[in-house]
């Protein structure tokens, strides 16, 4: 007798999806190492697709630093007020005056997040990601997120 197991994600009350028939944008601020540092877009696509553009600079003086990067979220589950996902990022950093001074500017990596409602249009996503570096390593690394959505 063969032994089946079954396993199923079941989203119920207010926990169940409404309003994403459209596109729906936020704009906020994001950092870590995979997908950079500073202002953040986020466009969630009527489908279980998003994509986020993050860019930053800060210019002294000097030296200017500078960001930019995104990431492709799949939602895995996604609630009215919770929405967990998988993700592959990029990024690229930069600091110096009149070269690059950052070791490995380069960065890309994938790894999950949570995003959760804060307010009524204030979210805040907490992300944990293997990011790797152009130089060769590799490092479980963290990012977080607050973005403001456009309804």
């Amino acid at each position: 007798m063969p032994l089946k197991l079954q396993s199923q994600v079941i989203v119920e009350g207010d926990q169940t999806a409404e309003g994403f028939d459209k596109n729906i944008y936020g704009l906020g601020f994001s950092a870590g190492p995979t997908s950079g540092v500073g202002i953040s877009f986020r466009n969630h696509f009527p489908s279980k697709l998003s994509l986020q553009l993050v860019t930053g600079i800060i210019k002294n003086k000097d030296d200017v630093y500078f960001s930019l990067g995104g990431e492709i979220q799949y939602d895995l589950v996604r609630g009215q007020t919770t929405r967990f996902y998988f993700f592959p990022g990029i990024s690229y950093f930069y600091q110096g005056t009149d070269k690059n001074e950052v070791e490995s500017p380069v960065r890309f990596g994938a790894g999950i997040g949570g995003e959760f409602k804060y307010q009524e249009a204030l979210h805040i996503s907490f992300e944990g990601a293997f990011t790797f570096y152009n130089d060769g390593s590799i490092l479980p690394l963290p990012q977080a997120s607050v973005h403001y959505y456009f309804y």
